[in-house]
């Protein structure tokens, strides 16, 4: 497909640019499924190209094809129209491609130049570090691409916007032609968006080739100058975003027609089910992450917590589910005081909990799907007599699950880590929402999946409020945010500085409050907004 004369290119990016990346005919078999089949992607120089594609489309099997993190069964790659073969991600980096994955590779207690520095140190001599060569390349690069920063600061002092320039930052260190952004809005503001995107178009001004890969239909098509879209394995269309809509992409996508947004309809909320009253909490280190919360959700409500990640959303839902004990406040249920519970108590309780860290909360990676779909109930009948096990009927209703969830599996017994992160998340949401509960914690709930899979949480998590249960959202999405929930609380620095009705909040507004806690506005920010 070729632009037309008009369209909404980078500038400095011709259609008659050879690629600078070439991508052939990739397939890439795993036993019992073929996760690439004969896909050919092109990347011109000063280009932004989008990859779409569902959880297990093939997106990410691609990207580790490129990046040396996987050889290709059939195939070639073409830098500047030479084919080269990646031997692994140093060979790709010494190539001139450099990923910037969705979970910062980080460390918070090093400086931003440390950061940049780890396994690209610029020597001065075999045994010192020439700090002051590093320092003036970084502020020069900052500088070209407009975000200058200093070096020394530490990494953990700053936002998740200046966060992800500085793995931006560090791959341009490299000197990086073709960026992968592998999720790169995923936990950001709006207006530290439109700050990356900003960023991003300084690069591909400068000739730097993009790979952006996102979820978030309306974002790629305001920044992306193609688009290509996988499904199951395959390169089902290209598009450019001024000939195109969300609607077509997410067709594309799925395989059929998707509604993007789930109409959350009317709802009509009862007596109070979770109070949260005062609720001090402290994170690993022994700081006080949340200050004093007060909150209520009441049975037949969403409520929706927005926040920028850090903000302490994760420590107040361990409190409120009972992994974490709080340093003071209460946590009632139904008018009984829950508080210091454990998890088990809380799940007799009738709370159920899709967590934010699906590894370390959600899942027995080493474990069968099928037992992870009875994790908090393989001690009840019908799956559990006294001390003894029915594997079959645990098997049973694995198999019926996984059907209804359309969990991207070869088998029930399969281990669960060998499941795509979407597929993990599903199988979490399926186990949490299939039994009789009073309250649903969701802690980003639709993190890392793609469009078909959201519509049918979100739908699900709709039934579920209109069937009478109270539902706490917590969601680094604002959009979600906003379209689900009945009343929206945000969250900055450990309090609650806003609630507000979900069907009047302003985006631009709850997306300062996240950034400043509405500070700028003066003490009296919140006035007149609790609902």
């Amino acid at each position: 497909m070729t632009h037309p004369a008009d369209s909404s290119l980078s500038p400095g990016l011709s259609p008659t640019l050879a690629p600078a990346l070439a991508m052939r005919g990739i397939t890439k078999r795993y036993p019992g499924v073929v996760a690439n089949d004969q896909i050919s992607l092109d990347v011109r120089p000063g280009e932004i190209h989008a990859l779409l594609g569902e959880n297990g489309a093939g997106k990410t099997t691609l990207m580790n094809v490129l990046y040396g993190l996987a050889r290709p069964d059939e195939g070639q790659i073409l830098l500047d129209g030479q084919p080269v073969r990646i031997e692994d991600p140093a060979d790709a980096i010494a190539r001139g491609i450099n990923m910037v994955h969705q979970h910062f590779m980080l460390v918070p207690v090093l400086s931003v130049a440390e950061n940049i520095l780890l396994g690209e140190e610029t020597m001065a001599n075999p045994i010192f570090l020439d700090r002051n060569e590093a320092h003036r390349r970084i502020v020069e690069l900052g500088r070209r691409f407009g975000f200058e920063i200093d070096p020394d600061v530490k990494v953990g002092s700053l936002s998740v916007g200046w966060q992800q320039r500085v793995e931006i930052l560090k791959a341009l260190y490299r000197r990086a032609r073709i960026l992968v952004l592998d999720e790169p809005t995923a936990v950001l503001t709006p207006q530290e968006t439109e700050e990356i995107f900003a960023v991003l178009r300084r690069l591909a001004q400068d000739g730097h080739s993009i790979v952006f890969i996102s979820h978030k239909l309306y974002e790629v098509l305001e920044i992306a100058d193609r688009i290509t879209v996988i499904r199951r394995g395959k390169v089902v269309g290209e598009r450019i975003p001024t000939e195109t809509n969300e609607d077509d992409l997410a067709e594309l996508m799925v395989g059929r027609e998707v509604q993007l947004t789930v109409d959350r309809g009317i709802s009509h909320p009862a007596g109070v089910v979770l109070e949260v009253d005062g609720l001090r909490v402290k994170d690993d280190r022994g700081n006080e992450v949340v200050r004093g919360v007060d909150l209520e959700v009441r049975a037949g409500e969403i409520f929706g917590i927005a926040g920028v990640a850090g903000n302490g959303q994760d420590e107040l839902v361990e409190a409120i589910v009972g992994l974490r004990r709080p340093a003071g406040g209460r946590v009632s249920l139904g008018g009984t005081d829950v508080t210091g519970r454990s998890p088990r108590a809380m799940n007799e309780a009738g709370v159920a909990y899709v967590p934010a860290d699906r590894h370390r909360f959600g899942l027995v990676l080493a474990f069968p799907l099928a037992d992870n779909l009875v994790l908090t109930s393989y001690y009840r009948r019908p799956y559990s007599r006294g001390i003894l096990r029915d594997d079959a009927a645990i098997l049973r209703d694995a198999e019926k699950t996984i059907e209804r969830f359309d969990i991207r599996t070869p088998s029930a017994t399969v281990k669960a880590g060998t499941l795509s992160g979407g597929n993990q998340q599903k199988a979490i949401v399926a186990r949490e929402f299939g039994r009789e509960i009073q309250l649903l914690v969701l802690d980003q709930p639709t993190r890392g999946l793609d469009v078909g899979s959201i519509e049918f949480i979100h739908r699900q998590a709709i039934d579920k409020r209109n069937a009478g249960t109270a539902l706490l959202l917590v969601s680094a999405e604002l959009d979600e945010i906003l379209e689900m929930s009945d009343r929206i609380g945000v969250m900055y620095r450990g309090t609650i500085v806003a609630v507000m009705d979900g069907r009047t909040a302003d985006k631009n507004e709850v997306g300062l409050l996240m950034a400043t806690g509405g500070a700028e506005h003066g003490a009296d920010a919140t006035e007149g907004r609790t609902a």
